[in-house]
């Protein structure tokens, strides 16, 4: 059968076409990670100054205010106490001292956790005119720990109301009888403006407890925490909960595998979702963080190993790594969370999806 003229050519051409939007599309794919655009990407904000800062608490200044970032303490410094970084914008980074001295710690602390060399892991929430720095205490592989609070109604420490005001503990958790580790306090509040705490190490994964305004503590510490995320591969690492609010959902930021080692730190992060505050956290593929699900959002690649020890303010998350060019000292680091159309959080900048996509 003799062809029309041209036909030959026009097959040829949307081969061709095919073809290559077929390339197109893998391109995509691979470089949002199979979940959404390849225009979705994280922002990292470029830092500079004092920037050894492990598990920050993050206060991302708007409308020209400054930025503070509060973080585990160090034993040679005010006898650990939590740590206090300040930035006129988000980028260059300023030692500003501690949270008390010496002199001022929370005494009760060194009793109810023997042995504490430093003050870790805060987190701080804004209420009111009011802010609640959480904290934890207690020694590596144990869970004899407590959440420790602090109030002041000013970040400013040039103001004369500045005064961190000790409130004492708010949860414990005891060797023996209790299945969790209250270490890594994260605040949240619900729609209706109830606070909630999640925390939680090893041992039973991440809980979470009910809080009232304006104390800032448990609504009734005789009712368990409720249960939120596991890690179910041994030693069943998993601490560190962030919880955002956004567009009427929950996100469960969690750090899960191990910190703390150098360039052998093995920390990443992930994430579910739920419509309640309390759960239950569920990934994209539907698999439940209480039974071991949660979507990987980040993880070591080039010079940063091991992030995590998160937090989340007005759009930037915080989180330390162990930088390799530093022998595997911890850094800061901040991003600009991108959301995909699908609602997701993505952490991975555009240099990190090409260098995966590649």
């Amino acid at each position: 059968m003799r062809r029309p003229l041209g036909s030959g050519r026009s097959i040829a051409l949307a081969v061709v076409v095919a073809v290559l939007v077929a390339a197109a599309g893998a391109v995509w794919w691979s470089a949002s990670g199979g979940h959404g655009s390849a225009s979705t990407a994280a922002t990292a904000l470029e830092l500079s100054g004092d920037l050894r800062a492990h598990d920050p608490a993050i206060v991302a200044g708007t409308a020209g205010k400054p930025w503070y970032v509060f973080s585990t303490g160090d034993a040679s410094v005010a006898k650990g106490a939590i740590q206090i970084r300040t930035s006129p914008d988000g980028h260059a980074w300023t030692a500003a001292g501690t949270v008390w001295d010496a002199a001022t710690e929370p005494a009760w602390v060194r009793t109810a956790v023997p042995g504490v060399t430093s003050f870790w892991a805060p987190d701080i929430h804004l209420h009111d005119g009011t802010y609640y720095l959480y904290y934890a205490a207690s020694t590596f592989g144990s869970n004899r720990s407590v959440i420790g609070l602090l109030t002041n109604t000013t970040l400013d420490a040039t103001d004369p109301a500045y005064a961190w005001v000790d409130r004492g503990e708010v949860w414990h958790s005891t060797p023996g009888s209790t299945d969790y580790n209250a270490i890594d306090p994260g605040i949240v509040e619900d729609a209706d403006g109830t606070p909630w705490m999640a925390f939680g190490s090893f041992w039973g994964g991440v809980q979470m407890i009910r809080l009232e305004w304006p104390s800032g503590m448990p609504t009734d510490p005789s009712v368990p925490p409720v249960h939120l995320a596991s890690h179910t591969v041994p030693p069943n690492a998993i601490e560190a909960p962030t919880i955002v609010p956004r567009d009427g959902w929950f996100y469960l930021f969690v750090s899960r595998d191990l910190c703390c080692r150098a360039s052998a730190s093995t920390y990443n992060l992930v994430v579910g979702r739920s419509r309640e505050v309390t759960g239950p956290y569920m990934d994209r593929s539907g698999a439940d963080m209480a039974a071991g699900g949660g979507e990987r959002l980040l993880a070591t690649g080039g010079d940063m190993v091991g992030p995590g020890g998160e937090s989340y303010s007005n759009g930037y998350l915080a989180f330390h790594f162990y930088a390799t060019h530093l022998g595997g000292d911890f850094q800061l680091a901040i991003r600009k969370v991108a959301w995909g159309a699908d609602g997701w959080p993505v952490l991975t900048t555009a240099d990190e999806q090409r260098a995966d996509a590649g």
